[in-house]
C-alpha cells in the first residue's frame, strides 16, 4: 500500500502544478501591452514614426499621448479615457493612437514643453495640430480627467479639420 501512494504523490503533483500553470498563464494572458491601460480594444502603433506612416497612409489623424507611468494625473486621466465608450470607440475607428511613455525627439510635440499627461493630433499631411489644444494657458495640450467631453470635442475638431483642408 505505502507504494502504491508514493507513486501516486508524484502524478497529484504533476496535475496540480499543470493546472497552476495553466490558471496563472490565463491569468496573466494580458490584453495587448500597447495599451498600457488607455484602451484595450483600440489597435495602438508602436511609434512615433509608425503613428506618422499610418496616418498618412490611412487618411487619419495621429493622437499622440504623453504619459509617465508614475504620474497621477496620467493615471487619473487614462482612467477617464479608457471609461469613456464614445472616445473609445473614436479612438478605435477615427484615429491612429500612439501613448508614449518617453519624449520623442520631435520638437513639435513640445511646443510649450514637455509635461505630461499630453495629447496632441497631427493630422494625415503630417502637421502638427498647434491649433487643437486643452483648457489651460500654462500646459495647451493637458486635459484632467473632467475634461473628457472637451477632448471628445478636440477628437472631432481634428477629423472635420482634416476634411475641410484636404
Amino acid at each position: 500500500i505505502m507504494l502504491h501512494s508514493a507513486l501516486a504523490l508524484p502524478f497529484l503533483l504533476i496535475a496540480v502544478s499543470s493546472n497552476l500553470a495553466m490558471a496563472i498563464k490565463k491569468e496573466k494572458r494580458a490584453p495587448q501591452t500597447l495599451s498600457r491601460g488607455w484602451g484595450d480594444e483600440i489597435t495602438w502603433v508602436q511609434t512615433y514614426e509608425e503613428g506618422l506612416y499610418q496616418a498618412k497612409k490611412s487618411n487619419k489623424p495621429l493622437m499622440v499621448i504623453h504619459h509617465l507611468e508614475d504620474c497621477q494625473y496620467c493615471q487619473a486621466l487614462k482612467k477617464a479615457f479608457a471609461e469613456s465608450e464614445e472616445i473609445q470607440e473614436m479612438a478605435q475607428n477615427n484615429f491612429i493612437m500612439l501613448n508614449l511613455m518617453h519624449e520623442t525627439t520631435d520638437k513639435n510635440l513640445s511646443p510649450d514643453g514637455q509635461y505630461v499627461p499630453r495629447i496632441m493630433f497631427i493630422d494625415p499631411s503630417l502637421t502638427v495640430r498647434a491649433d487643437i489644444t486643452g483648457r489651460y494657458s500654462n500646459r495647451l495640450y493637458t486635459y484632467e480627467p473632467q475634461d473628457i467631453p472637451f477632448l471628445l470635442e478636440n477628437m472631432k475638431k481634428a477629423l472635420r479639420l482634416i476634411q475641410t483642408e484636404l
